[in-house]
């Protein structure tokens, strides 16, 4: 019994614990890509600053690491947090996807159905666009990365990746350029399902507030006389 009120509040604070992190958790998002991006993109010559990136890298996983115990440890569900909390889970093993956590605030959306404000809706295709950009240069960098010193390789330059990025996010796919190590096609698959998981958010998003749009039209036009 002593341990039900801990148990009960265990939901509220682990939501204001997310609430107060999120922020800076993104930042440290954009220095972890800052540190990788340095990494891959600096010369063999300048060593100092690719030490320095990985020690950028370290440092930020480091924190997306205590950060992932914490909620653990707020949301009183052990293990059970691992299968609740998937995204947060595979962020960790892949912090190149910590942008995807913003495609919770579709989730918000969702909850809010009800009562949809415009500014709520343009907040989601906003974040939405800021998610595929950073996702598309996750993927630009470690596609280069993987595959620009391969045998046969059709991505040679940083160019190249993020081009073929864009055309991968988009679901366009020209296939001018490809990868052709394992790494990089599983990027490429991953990149793939990302694409079609925010081109749907987007368009529900767009369409949810065009039916409401003209929902509340309809309401305002007085009655037909008959």
């Amino acid at each position: 019994m002593s341990d039900q009120p801990a148990d009960s509040s265990a939901p509220l604070r682990l939501r204001r614990w997310e609430q107060r992190t999120e922020v800076p958790l993104f930042v440290a998002s954009l220095f972890f890509l800052l540190g990788y991006a340095l990494r891959v993109l600096a010369p063999d010559h300048t060593q100092p600053w690719r030490d320095l990136a990985l020690t950028l890298v370290v440092a930020t996983w480091v924190l997306f690491a205590a950060d992932y115990a914490v909620r653990i440890r707020l949301s009183g569900q052990g293990l059970r947090f691992l299968r609740t909390h998937w995204l947060d889970t595979v962020v960790l093993v892949l912090p190149l996807l910590r942008p995807l956590r913003l495609i919770r605030v579709y989730t918000a959306v969702q909850r809010h159905r009800e009562q949809p404000r415009l500014s709520l809706y343009a907040r989601v295709i906003s974040y939405a666009g800021m998610t595929a950009l950073l996702l598309g240069l996750s993927a630009a960098l470690a596609v280069y990365h993987e595959e620009h010193l391969a045998p046969g390789a059709t991505i040679r330059t940083f160019g190249d990746a993020v081009w073929w990025a864009c055309a991968t996010l988009t679901t366009v796919g020209y296939g001018d350029v490809v990868p052709v190590t394992p790494r990089g096609r599983t990027v490429a698959a991953g990149l793939m399902v990302c694409g079609l998981a925010l081109l749907g958010a987007v368009t529900g998003s767009f369409s949810s507030w065009l039916v409401q749009v003209f929902t509340r039209e309809d309401e305002k036009r007085p009655p037909e006389r008959g």
